[in-house]
């Protein structure tokens, strides 16, 4: 059998593959042992804490951002702050008056934030498994959720744990009791709800046989009450009647009494108005009375002023009298003494009496004419007097 020759690669080809394949080698050495001594622009997320740790140990606890560090042993490694929601069941739990229900319990775990750093510091070394990852975290509170469930559960009788709004206080005894259990670790539980409460078959019948004998007896008190309450409704109707009659009998006794009260105040007010009537009328006449009098004294005061008066009138008038006669009087003396001078003036008088258009009398010569019309201030030269 021949022998087949295969050629050799060149010297230069064998050399540069051996480079290569040591500097593959040295490039995954280096990058295996460089992991641990550096970390170049790690995130940490917004829903993320960070922890720094240098030779294994935390030298600082950081919120969202982007690190870098150089060192011995260097690492950052992130605890999601993010919600982790669990569900956690239990068929058979005992009330205290031993029925049987199932209870689930469902609810949302979050690990420490940021502000509780010297938390994440204490408890790092033994509870970061629970940190670091989900599933722990929630078989861990599940755990601690079905002891909760037992507690409550246990301390209520069956309609404090199931009827109504006893599974609010459930509720919230589930929620106190797991988070006593969960702050020993770090972990702080939210938002607990019982979603479901289930009855074994034989506990739901004779629940059944309950809830209808209850409400048979509750139907029979109803009727009870019904009937009580009718009887009270014709009674109250009965003396609501007899009330309102009585009511109707004091409203009309009072309203009696009230128009004999405004009786009595209007004729105590007519009495008031006709004293006043009377005494406005007194007062009237005294009024009356006092102008009339003032009248009267002003009219004797205005008499005995006028009878004053005429009394100075008159008095001033006979002066003015006995003085315009004076003369007279004394010309009538003197006449008297003196029949001749009498005659004289008489004569003068006579003559200055004819004016100058008066007629011409004729008389024999030496005669004198005589007048016989007297007049005023005439005095005749005859006696004209008839005889008696």
């Amino acid at each position: 059998m021949a022998r087949m020759d295969i050629p050799s690669p060149p010297r230069g080809t064998r050399r540069a593959g051996t480079f290569l394949l040591v500097l593959i080698v040295v490039g995954l050495v280096v990058w295996l042992l460089g992991s641990r001594f550096y970390y170049i622009l790690a995130r940490v997320e917004e829903q993320e804490v960070g922890i720094k740790f240098r030779g294994g140990r935390i030298v600082d606890v950081v919120g969202p951002g982007v690190y870098s560090d150089v060192g011995l042993f260097v690492e950052l490694k992130r605890v999601s702050s993010a919600a982790v929601p669990f569900l956690v069941a239990d068929p058979e739990i005992i009330t205290s008056d031993k029925q049987r229900i199932g209870l689930a319990a469902a609810g949302d775990i979050f690990r420490p934030r940021l502000e509780s750093a010297d938390q994440l510091r204490t408890l790092w070394a033994q509870y970061n498994t629970l940190y670091l990852n989900d599933q722990a975290a929630r078989a861990h509170i599940e755990q601690r959720a079905q002891q909760a469930m037992k507690v409550c559960v246990g301390d209520r009788t069956f309609d404090d744990a199931v009827i109504g709004t006893a599974r609010d206080a459930l509720r919230a005894c589930i929620d106190s009791e797991l988070n006593k259990l969960a702050q020993n670790v770090g972990l702080v539980v939210e938002n607990v709800a019982v979603p479901e409460v289930t009855i074994a078959p034989e506990a739901q019948a004779r629940l059944d046989e309950i809830v209808q004998s209850r409400l048979q007896t509750e139907k029979a008190a109803q009727d009870e009450l019904r009937a009580k309450a009718q009887a009270a409704a014709e009674q109250a109707l009965q003396e609501g009647q007899i009330r309102v009659e009585q009511s109707r009998l004091q409203e009309e006794t009072r309203q009696k009494v009230l128009l004999a009260q405004l009786d009595e105040e209007r004729l105590a007010a007519q009495q008031k108005v006709i004293q006043a009537e009377r005494a406005n009328e007194l007062a009237r006449v005294e009024a009356n009375r006092a102008v009339i009098e003032a009248q009267k004294s002003n009219e004797l005061l205005e008499a005995q002023l006028d009878l004053e008066v005429q009394t100075v009138r008159a008095l001033a008038s006979a002066e003015q009298a006995r003085a315009s006669t004076a003369v007279e009087a004394a010309l009538g003396l003197l006449y008297t003494a003196n029949p001749g001078l009498l005659n004289f003036h008489i004569a003068r008088e006579n003559a200055n009496a004819l004016a100058n258009t008066e007629k011409l009398l004729i008389t024999p010569e030496g005669t004198t004419p005589t007048l016989v019309i007297p007049g005023e201030q005439i005095q005749p030269v005859a006696d004209v007097t008839p005889p008696q």
